[in-house]
């Protein structure tokens, strides 16, 4: 019965949900921008003051950029850190927004109403759907299912600089169960999931030089290395004719998916015509053998990001060029090692260099593994099936082809398992212009977390 009233709380107080919802979006929080340092602030104090309003211990924190927001609730049965981030985007190009985006608009579209404003997906109407769930079930019981923790990032759009310092000064106080984030989207329109890998990267960049200066092409035409035509020789080398990356070791670490989450895939309504045309395109380019949503989530990749050298101004110089330039990224899964692959993808370049070739890489050796969050805890299969009942279909998981770092902070620093459930959709134009977040994805996304918290608690 306690769930039912709150579920039946949730459905009478949508309104006023949406209205709490669209102050905080009307805060142009953009954390890279340090004109907006202010209203960081206010976002954050506007989330302390709400959490205050539902009995919970919460403060805002100083870091060396945008603050914390840390709230706790004590409580019996497990522990639950649940994170969001309430910074945002910058807006720009603001000419292709159709309305201001920092004035919450509700719409009526082809997709159904929907609340438009920037940060309305990413990721505040997100973290508010948890919170919204947590003010029901405060309302109807007079307090909640069991002991939480709040953390509220300010710097997730800006690279967090403040994020690991952060938790390693306060991991004692951050320490909980299972961390619970809300900042990813469902696999397919009414489809509910939890994402049970994330990819990591690798990034890596570098300069072959050839000739000390630009040559006349008349002159050097034929003796002279070209570094332009030394890199695509190089570049070329990187994957064979299916797709496969041909750098030895490359896939050191790399695991098949598991049959049953393989079946989950298979069956979880992702629509690949629709994935790929809505790009341009009419087929996967990726490993020959594996589908494109396997490709996407379990397979890695080593791409090339940026080729530049020689002249790039208008007509025609007959130059041959010094220099030549390349960035590349991976994107890592299962147990793969980004220093150990680093090395292993300079290797292969080095090997192939000619006679006169000169290389230097980077020296910012940026990089972090996959995520792979231990969906075996009985608390997956339990927040599964909450999230089966409320959308009354089979709850997925998922992987995530991006990134999302803070799920290995808490493993690596706070040894914390995390799982990630999120109802943003694949339309919700997060970081672009006329960002929107389905009023459907809210409702349904509070009472999901109420059915969630029910199922965790016990």
């Amino acid at each position: 019965m306690t769930l039912s009233a709150t579920l039946a709380h949730i459905d009478t107080s949508l309104d006023a949900a949406l209205d709490r919802l669209a102050g905080l979006l009307r805060i142009p929080s953009i954390s890279t921008d340090p004109a907006h340092a202010g209203d960081c602030e206010a976002a954050a104090d506007w989330l302390v003051a709400d959490l205050q309003s539902l009995g919970v211990k919460a403060e805002k924190r100083a870091t060396p950029g945008r603050p914390m927001v840390v709230g706790h609730v004590e409580g019996d049965g497990p522990h639950l850190l649940f994170y969001g981030h309430y910074d945002v985007q910058p807006v720009d190009p603001l000419d292709l927004w159709h309305s201001d985006p920092f004035a919450p608009e509700i719409q009526d579209t082809d997709q159904g109403r929907v609340i438009r404003a920037r940060g309305a997906s990413d990721d505040k109407g997100q973290l508010m759907t948890f919170v919204e769930a947590c003010r029901a079930w405060q309302a109807v019981n007079g307090t909640l299912p069991c002991r939480i923790t709040f953390f509220f990032e300010g710097e997730e759009e800006s690279g967090s600089p403040s994020l690991i310092p952060f938790l390693r000064e306060n991991a004692d106080e951050l320490s909980a169960d299972l961390a619970l984030i809300c900042d990813t989207s469902m696999v397919a329109p009414g489809v509910p999931s939890i994402a049970s890998q994330l990819r990591g990267m690798l990034k890596d960049e570098f300069t072959i030089q050839g000739p000390t200066i630009d040559l006349h092409s008349g002159h050097y035409g034929g003796p002279a290395l070209n570094p332009l035509k030394e890199i695509a020789r190089i570049i070329a080398s990187f994957h064979d004719d299916r797709g496969r990356v041909a750098v030895e070791g490359f896939y050191e670490g790399v695991h098949e998916v598991p049959g049953e989450l393989l079946r989950q895939w298979e069956n979880c309504g992702f629509d690949e015509q629709d994935y790929l045309s809505s790009v341009g395109m009419t087929q996967p380019h990726g490993e020959a053998g594996y589908s494109t949503l396997v490709q996407q989530w379990a397979r890695p990749t080593l791409e090339i990001n940026g080729l530049w050298g020689g002249y790039q101004g208008a007509g025609t110089k007959t130059v041959i060029p010094s220099e030549a330039h390349c960035k590349l990224t991976c994107r890592l899964v299962g147990d793969m090692d980004p220093d150990a692959l680093r090395g292993r993808i300079r290797k292969h370049v080095e090997d192939r260099l000619s006679p006169d070739a000169k290389i230097t890489w980077d020296q910012n050796l940026d990089g972090s593994p996959a995520a792979v969050m231990n969906t075996a805890r009985p608390e997956f299969e339990a927040a599964r099936q909450a999230l089966s009942e409320e959308w009354n279909r089979e709850a997925v998981f998922t992987g995530m082809g991006g990134s999302i770092p803070v799920a290995g902070f808490f493993r690596d620093i706070l040894g914390l398992d995390a799982m990630l459930i999120g109802f943003a959709q694949e339309d919700d134009a997060i970081h672009s212009p006329n960002e929107k977040y389905n009023v459907e994805s809210f409702h349904k996304g509070i009472r999901s977390w109420a059915r969630v918290l029910d199922a965790l608690a016990g």
